[in-house]
């Protein structure tokens, strides 16, 4: 792992910004659409690779009941056992992608982003060792696959649509990247990420 990258990384970590929402870009329904938080933490596994940077990203089942074939990143709910959200992230990484936390340099965590769907979703910010092999959990997990970091923390790769939600239309984020569609809260908190890192000191 480069210097370098690790260095740009922490400085994003330790940069200024607010925590980051759903209802960023949909201020006018905030009032009537929020409900009591679950917290929740997804892991940012990032590579260095000859090429360049990468970051793991997973497709979800199309089985699954809720966000069916999303692209997402390894994580979800804090359970009980879990060592806070960074325990629940480490675990969540090595059922879902076989990541296990030896493999793992962690670097640390990001404001928590809030979901429309009731979550608070902290970030957890980590190097992976570049001789990882993904190991995907077949029911939750249709496809693991590295994206490359520089475009996704590129603020001009970013565009806002938006689509019909429980009767009302609602904008969001996306990055889109080869045959991915990245959107909704996952590519809120890469955007998030890019201005951190845009706004990071040299």
């Amino acid at each position: 792992m480069t210097p370098d990258l690790r260095r740009l990384l922490l400085a994003a970590i330790n940069a200024t910004g607010p925590p980051t929402s759903d209802y960023d870009l949909n201020p006018v329904s905030e009032s009537r659409q929020r409900s009591a938080l679950r917290p929740a933490s997804v892991l940012l596994p990032i590579v260095q690779r000859s090429s360049g940077a990468r970051i793991f990203l997973t497709k979800r089942s199309s089985a699954l009941e809720h966000h069916p074939g999303q692209i997402a990143f390894p994580g979800g709910k804090i359970d009980p056992d879990d060592d806070g959200a960074i325990g629940a992230a480490l675990r969540e990484a090595h059922e879902e992608i076989g990541l296990h936390p030896r493999q793992v340099e962690l670097l640390g965590i990001l404001p928590p982003h809030e979901t429309v769907t009731g979550f608070t979703v902290t970030p957890v910010l980590a190097l992976v060792d570049p001789a990882y092999v993904p190991v995907r959990e077949v029911g939750e997990v249709d496809e693991v696959f590295e994206a490359p970091f520089s475009h996704v923390t590129t603020t001009a790769h970013y565009s806002v649509q938006s689509r019909r939600w429980r009767g009302e239309w609602r904008k969001y984020y996306t990055v889109a990247w080869g045959p991915y569609y990245i959107w909704g809260a996952t590519a809120r908190m890469l955007r998030a990420l890019a201005d951190r890192m845009a706004d990071a000191p040299d």
